[in-house]
């Protein structure tokens, strides 16, 4: 167990390889309840979700989601997120634990538009259920049609007969559900989520395994990939960047950073030896430090040593030769492209 975002986690339960590999090949169980929210209602909902994020939320029908950032006036990121749109007047956001109050001030803080801004994170359990046998497992405690629920959308209905927001997003590259309910609910759901799961190969997971998870499927964490110094363009994920969609938080400078052009941008690379790169190893090329590496690890499913980090545009092909430094050696890396890992359709 460890602290994390305030709150008492564990990193791992049978141990981070065990779990990493059945959710990759049956079913993991996280709780993931540090996790925030905060909701936005009011008849100018819109505004101020577009005033904070890059991405453009106009475009949401009721009942689908999206990742996003939300922004600094410098451009780069507070935090990522994800939105949800229940109706044209009520927006569900979902932030990461460490930055639930921080990310909560900075949207009330943008709020001129006369919108609810609420800090919901006390009201929800989040359970995550992934994996490709999570739907089978889920679908016998809900008589809403899972397999209607299309990725990156969400609908409303009873699990194990609480009422829940049911989401399939993830953070593990595989398939699965999210479950937001209230926290009276939490360990029979849990309880009973895992036994009916047990026979099939689920098995409960902690950070650890959530870390090497979205790892191999390339995914940021805030404070590795992403944080206040970073831009949507550097991290690779001008995707979720609509400068189209009009003003919003740092958009005059992510178009001056468009049109010069970058110095740095995220890249994935996997090591050529046994050496294990870890977050913070510096990252050389011809003997001169380029960067350092955000995230490393094995990738327990893959049997890779991978990992991310950012280096001048220069050296961001696929298949340029970077070196790693690990302690007092340097070990031979190239740059692959990401995703590392992708579920088979």
């Amino acid at each position: 167990m460890v602290s994390f975002g305030g709150w008492d986690m564990p990193v791992e339960y049978s141990g981070i390889i065990q779990e990493h590999v059945a959710t990759r090949t049956a079913v993991g169980l996280f709780d993931v309840s540090h996790i925030g929210e905060i909701e936005i209602r009011g008849p100018r909902a819109l505004d101020l979700v577009q005033k904070v994020t890059c991405n453009n939320a106009a475009k949401l029908t009721p009942g689908q989601a999206q990742y996003s950032g939300l922004m600094t006036p410098q451009g780069t990121f507070v935090d990522d997120l994800l939105v949800h749109k229940i109706s044209d007047t009520h927006y569900f956001l979902c932030v990461n634990a460490s930055n639930q109050d921080k990310d909560f001030e900075h949207v009330r803080s943008h709020n001129t538009f006369g919108v609810e801004v609420e800090n919901a994170g006390p009201r929800y359990t989040q359970l995550a259920i992934q994996g490709p046998k999570a739907l089978g497992i889920l679908q016998r405690f809900t008589p809403v049609a899972l397999d209607t629920i299309r990725y990156y959308h969400f609908t409303f209905g009873k699990v194990n007969g609480v009422d829940c927001l049911i989401a399939r997003t993830g953070y593990t590259g595989e398939d699965g559900f999210e479950i937001y309910f209230p926290p009276q609910h939490s360990e029979k759901m849990w309880n009973d989520l895992f036994e009916a799961g047990k026979p099939v190969g689920m098995v409960p997971c902690g950070l650890g395994a959530r870390n090497t998870l979205r790892l191999e499927a390339a995914m940021c964490l805030y404070g590795h990939e992403i944080d206040d110094t970073t831009t949507v363009w550097e991290a690779n994920l001008g995707w979720i960047c609509r400068l189209e969609k009009g003003d919003f938080l740092g958009r005059d400078v992510l178009v001056r950073q468009k049109d010069k052009g970058l110095d740095r941008i995220l890249v994935g690379f996997e090591i050529q030896d046994r050496l294990i790169a870890r977050d913070g190893y510096p990252v050389f090329s011809g003997g001169t430090q380029v960067g350092r590496v955000t995230s490393g690890s094995p990738a327990p499913f893959l049997k890779k040593n991978i990992g991310m980090a950012y280096v001048p545009l220069a050296l961001s092909a696929e298949g340029t030769p970077i070196q790693i430094g690990i302690r007092t050696s340097q070990a031979t890396a190239q740059i692959v492209k990401i995703p590392f890992y992708k579920r088979p359709k």
